[in-house]
């Protein structure tokens, strides 16, 4: 993929972003917007740094407001009435309390698009009560389904929660919110909230369920039941990869691994899944990882290795893409998706805390003497 290292360009460029800082989906979501050309504002807390320097805060600019002094919630309000987008992830009720909740931002700027993102949501019986990936997914039943037959739900990372059912869902909210103020100049207030989002995702389990084809953890097509979608270890101790669904894939598979006509059971003979992953679980682990590579490479048979977070950079594939760059020696992935007129450039390292201070208050044309004096005052850092 190619990258420019010139000013900050692509597809949202010109829009501007306001992040509340922090940890989890808002940060990933600010990620997103600044990979893709927006101005993102990372407004950080006096007193730390949580997403100073973190990798999710490349390409941010960062000011650091004191907001328990009225005059610092005032200047918020300030940088607010710029922005066109505002990314909030506190608990339902404490942006309010620090003076910057919608009510008071969208008063002050009625094209404001405001994505509250929190996991139980703005409002119902959880709504006030702490939590985190593993709980939210937990209670909307996604961690249930994922895991292996005769053994415990395994936490899917916190991909399924924050990110897929947090910081995509957060962004799919306020983009959809700024294409329907073009049409009506207003903005709105968008409650993204992990369980929800995580639900829609598991859209197509629950059809599933509806039809009877889903069942125990661990028995079914996409869960580690089939022997056809499924990880086996290899003989020095590595992991192979199988997603043939399809017939003619699967027959590749079976071809690969040496096995004659009868030799395993019919692919849609569910009683006898069991068997048939025993069966290809122990030819697998005849042989090194690398053999299996070079047995399916370039066949359609869906294999593939399974490769650590350092090994995956260098892959041929990813290699050839540019799935990963090099950002200040630190080796991540590269901005995305790909797009033909406005590509992203490479975004900038993560910023220290408050390093744009200055810079966006002079933005928002206040006089040097005027910053001055809130540095001496302690209201900005």
């Amino acid at each position: 993929m190619t990258h420019s290292t010139t000013t900050p360009s692509g597809p949202l460029a010109g829009l501007r972003v306001l992040e509340t800082g922090g940890t989890g989906p808002v940060p990933v979501a600010g990620m997103f917007l600044a990979d893709n050309g927006a101005e993102v504002i990372r407004l950080d807390r006096f007193g730390g740094d949580r997403g100073s320097g973190m990798l999710v805060s490349r390409g941010k600019k960062s000011i650091c407001i004191d907001l328990k002094k009225p005059a610092g919630k005032g200047l918020l309000l300030e940088v607010v009435d710029e922005m066109d987008i505002v990314l909030e992830a506190f608990r339902p009720g404490v942006a309010e309390r620090l003076g910057f909740g919608p009510d008071d931002c969208l008063a002050r700027n009625p094209r404001l698009i405001y994505g509250r993102m929190t996991g139980w949501g703005q409002e119902g019986p959880l709504a006030q009560t702490a939590g985190h990936d593993i709980n939210y997914i937990s209670v909307i039943g996604a961690l249930d389904a994922i895991g292996r037959e005769g053994e415990s739900p395994v936490p899917p990372l916190n991909l399924v929660g924050d990110m897929g059912g947090g910081s995509m869902f957060l962004l799919f909210g306020v983009l959809s919110a700024l294409y329907e103020r073009q049409s009506s100049g207003r903005g709105q207030v968008i409650d993204a909230a992990m369980v929800d989002g995580a639900s829609l995702l598991l859209t197509i389990i629950h059809d599933m369920v509806a039809r009877g084809t889903w069942g125990d953890r661990g028995t079914n097509l996409l869960d580690s039941g089939a022997p056809y979608f499924n990880v086996y270890e290899t003989k020095d101790g590595r992991h192979l990869s199988i997603g043939s669904l399809e017939p003619q894939f699967y027959a590749l598979v079976k071809e690969g691994l040496g096995f004659a006509d009868g030799d395993l059971p019919e692919q849609t003979d569910r009683s006898r899944w069991p068997e048939a992953r025993k069966l290809i679980g122990e030819r697998i682990k005849t042989q090194p990882l690398q053999h299996w590579v070079d047995v399916f490479d370039g066949t359609d048979a869906c294999v593939t290795p399974v490769l650590s977070l350092t090994e995956a950079p260098e892959h041929p594939h990813n290699v050839a893409r540019g799935t990963f760059a090099t950002i200040g020696g630190v080796r991540q992935p590269s901005p995305g998706p790909r797009f033909s007129r406005t590509p992203q450039s490479l975004p900038e390292q993560p910023a220290a805390l408050g390093a744009h201070t200055r810079e966006v208050l002079a933005g928002l044309g206040m006089t040097d003497s005027a910053i001055d004096r809130l540095f001496q005052d302690d209201i900005i850092r």
